[in-house]
């Protein structure tokens, strides 16, 4: 079955932008990034942006990420894929990571949530000289390494705030 992502989460303030692969089926289910309740998306970004947007419902979570300066969106724009893991994405296209980070102007860094997205994604900004491409530990209940080594890793993404 075809999946899509959705569409990103920017505004003219966005300074950096962080690149998941492909929303999981829970979260293509709700409609929402990152809903998955064990997915560390939420925990990791508000210890970045300095606020608890766990607490939050979905769309104040999206107005503070925007109002610190953050996009989201997915580096994939369909593909097929059974189930949530990455490795069973299939047959994907790009989306036109390189159209939106030309139209943001303040843009600074991109951070990619985990392997396939820096794989995937950061061949396709590689040629901007602004960007700062930042490889992370994925956010995903998959990848088991402790919280604390994974948020010791994203706060690098604090220096582009």
């Amino acid at each position: 079955m075809l999946k899509r992502s959705f569409p990103p989460v920017v505004d003219a303030r966005t300074r950096l932008l962080l690149l998941g692969s492909l929303p999981g089926e829970q979260s293509l289910a709700r409609g929402r990034y990152y809903a998955h309740p064990r997915n560390q998306f939420w925990r990791l970004v508000g210890g970045v942006i300095g606020r608890d947007v766990e607490a939050l419902d979905y769309e104040e979570r999206l107005k503070a990420l925007l109002g610190a300066g953050v996009g989201l969106w997915d580096v994939v724009g369909s593909a097929t894929r059974a189930g949530s893991l990455d490795t069973n994405i299939r047959g994907h296209s790009a989306n036109p990571l390189a159209d939106l980070a030309a139209s943001l102007p303040q843009l600074k860094a991109v951070g990619f949530n985990g392997g396939t997205s820096a794989r995937l994604g950061a061949p396709l900004l590689a040629a901007d000289p602004r960007l700062t491409l930042l490889p992370l530990p994925s956010s995903s209940p998959a990848y088991t390494r402790p919280f604390a080594e994974k948020l010791e890793r994203w706060m690098a993404l604090r220096a582009f705030l």
